[in-house]
């Protein structure tokens, strides 16, 4: 027994000074790694990625220092006071995004975090999938939304949607640089490449955003995807 409790007490010792040594930077341990330092959206994405984009939903000033990485013509967004736009939805540490790599439909307010998500989703896993099953990049998505100041599946007894505090993105469809045209609702059952995609992108997201729902879920999810914040790491 005492030969266990001192095995124990010297793995914790260990581990302390491995942390510290992450946080005082004894050791090159690279940054995308290090959950001790700041996010950046050129970053590669490891399992230290989810747990730093969840420390910026109270931190709107952190947050956006990490929009400012994203490197040149990656990102227009446009960060936004807290208000209410709707009695007893208020939303806090939003920007007003315009487009990124890619071009929307339409302009969205979303909290910070989902967009720090969204933009690495995109650069490491949206992208390379487009280019590796299309030969092409995906050159504009098209959403359902963010904000809806509403319960989840609009019941009146329920918890709050993710979307009450524009903390999630409905993705319904992409369109490629030649113009083809990928939708959730049309190409998800595909047995050709574009169903194949639609099935690597949403796989490519789980992990990063807390919430990915899509079309296998249930019925409400036939025609997007759903990429929210709550959660970690929930992929249905």
């Amino acid at each position: 027994m005492a030969r266990l409790v001192i095995v124990l007490l010297t793995l914790v010792l260990v581990a302390g000074v491995f942390l510290a040594g992450l946080k005082q930077q004894w050791w090159p341990v690279p940054r995308h790694w290090n959950p001790f330092m700041a996010l950046h959206l050129d970053d590669p994405i490891t399992p230290v990625t989810r747990w730093k984009l969840r420390r910026l939903g109270d931190r709107p000033e952190a947050c956006g220092a990490v929009l400012n990485t994203a490197p040149e013509g990656a990102l227009d967004a446009l960060p936004l006071e807290d208000y209410t736009p709707v009695e007893s939805c208020p939303l806090t540490n939003v920007v007003r995004v315009r487009s990124t790599v890619v071009a929307f439909n339409n302009s969205f307010v979303a909290r910070c975090p989902l967009v720090a998500a969204w933009s690495l989703y995109e650069r490491r896993r949206l992208q390379p999938l487009a280019r590796e099953y299309f030969d092409q990049p995906v050159a504009e998505v098209w959403h359902y939304g963010t904000f809806a100041c509403r319960n989840i599946y609009h019941r009146e007894d329920d918890r709050r949607s993710d979307h009450a505090t524009a903390s999630a993105l409905d993705v319904a469809a992409f369109s490629l640089a030649d113009g083809t045209r990928v939708s959730v609702r049309d190409h998800w059952d595909d047995e050709g490449e574009k169903g194949a995609f639609l099935h690597a992108a949403f796989d490519g997201a789980c992990g990063l955003f807390g919430t990915a729902l899509g079309p296998d879920y249930n019925a409400a999810h036939a025609d997007h995807f759903h990429f929210g914040l709550r959660g970690f790491g929930i992929c249905r």
